[in-house]
């Protein structure tokens, strides 16, 4: 097939594999989680109540880490922690460039500096090597990337944070439900950080988390949710007190009891939308493994990632086609690929603030051939072979 004829597989190949729109990520609601919320708001609190604190508990419990601050989205807990870390201007933390810009905004916001570590080739988490030969007298703090759900190196991330006296943060907003080394992930580093948007493990609607062993984080982030004043109106009312003071600047993070609600209701079923991915991935694993136009990212043995993504890389030397041919033909079959993530430093604004290309090759490299396909828990095997089928008329179609 020419380069020249674009998204026409669907035509060609007869009509798409699907009649409608298989997304790439997809909440799962039931009747249990709608009546968790009702019940909230049929009750006397609807934020700063009850539900908060119960969420915050069983979360902890269930990643085995003494606290857990609840925030409003996963971008508020990596803002949260940077600020616990004590990140501020003159500083700068290592990260990834294969994230969304989150991972390395929470770092601006706080005056510092993102400074871009490369990625394995196979399994685009942050390489320790690259991270160990970009630290200066300057760094403060690590952000490593779950990236798909697969946890990083954290032992020689840990050794490397140790030796140079850095604070370790885990943006395990990929990772719900995924072990390293036999540990899950929420006990890996110094603070660790999720997202509970819909299209993660579980959801809260918008919502995060700052999970850490430590107290002074924990009073700090807690402080930071609540415009950094120092005590809340439980503690007040407590001592029959109406005075408060504000000792840092804040911001209004805060996760209403009706999103906690609904966490709850969620978070008992979040083993079995883990084994549903893991299942999901099986069913790929298996029917690309002998595909030489196509990789999935490797899985390394130490892990059990929770898979919420499922990322291909195209060898585009084997095909008639570049990677925008293949989603394109995907979406004309009806699924809906993504791609995740365009390098941080390659956004507009990273531009303007000095950062150019060529920074981290191997990501760079990576981002012109990866594609992200679907797989969420509600997905039957059926959408399944759906997405397979899809990949092998496309791939065949483009095969050189």
């Amino acid at each position: 097939m020419s380069l020249d004829d674009k998204n026409t597989l669907a035509v060609e190949g007869g009509s798409p594999v699907r009649n409608t729109l298989l997304p790439y990520g997809h909440q799962c609601i039931d009747e249990g989680d709608i009546k968790a919320v009702v019940d909230v708001l049929r009750s006397d609190w609807l934020t700063t109540g009850p539900k908060v604190a119960e969420f915050e508990k069983r979360f902890a419990e269930m990643v085995g880490a003494k606290y857990a601050v609840a925030v409003n989205s996963g971008t508020a807990a990596l803002h949260a922690a940077a600020f616990a870390a004590g990140i501020g201007p003159g500083d700068e933390v290592i990260t990834t460039p294969m994230t969304f810009a989150a991972s390395a905004n929470c770092v601006l916001y706080c005056g510092g500096r993102p400074v871009f570590a490369d990625v394995e080739a196979d399994t685009l988490l942050l390489d320790p090597s690259s991270v160990e030969s970009k630290v200066s007298p300057k760094t403060k703090a690590i952000i490593a990337v779950d990236y798909a759900g697969q946890p990083c190196d954290y032992d020689a991330l840990k050794k490397l944070s140790d030796e140079h006296g850095l604070i370790l943060i885990a943006d395990a907003c990929h990772a719900l439900g995924a072990t390293y080394k036999n540990r899950k992930v929420g006990t890996l580093a110094d603070m660790t950080v999720f997202s509970f948007h819909p299209v993660k493990h579980i959801t809260t609607g918008e919502g995060g988390m700052v999970i850490t062993d430590n107290p002074e984080f924990a009073v700090k982030l807690r402080a930071f949710r609540n415009h950094g004043i120092t005590t809340d109106h439980r503690q007040r009312e407590a001592n029959g007190s109406w005075f408060y003071e504000m000792a840092e600047l804040g911001y209004n993070y805060r996760l209403p009891d009706i999103n906690c609600a609904l966490g709850l209701s969620q978070l008992k079923k979040l083993d079995k939308f883990v084994a549903r991915r893991r299942q999901i991935a099986a069913l790929y694993d298996s029917a690309f493994a002998d595909m030489p136009a196509l990789s999935p990212l490797a899985q390394r043995d130490d892990r059990k990632s929770s898979y919420h993504l499922y990322v291909v890389r195209l060898n585009l030397s084997k095909l008639n086609a570049n990677r925008q041919q293949v989603f394109g033909a995907l979406r004309a079959e009806n699924i809906g690929v993504n791609v995740h993530y365009i390098p941080v430093y390659w956004h507009p604004y990273y531009n303007k603030l000095g950062y150019g290309k060529g920074l981290c090759p191997v990501a760079e490299k990576a981002y012109e051939e990866i594609v992200t396909l679907p797989l969420f828990p509600a997905m039957s095997d059926r959408d399944a072979e759906d997405v397979i089928r899809a990949v092998k008329k496309a791939l065949s179609a483009y095969a050189e």
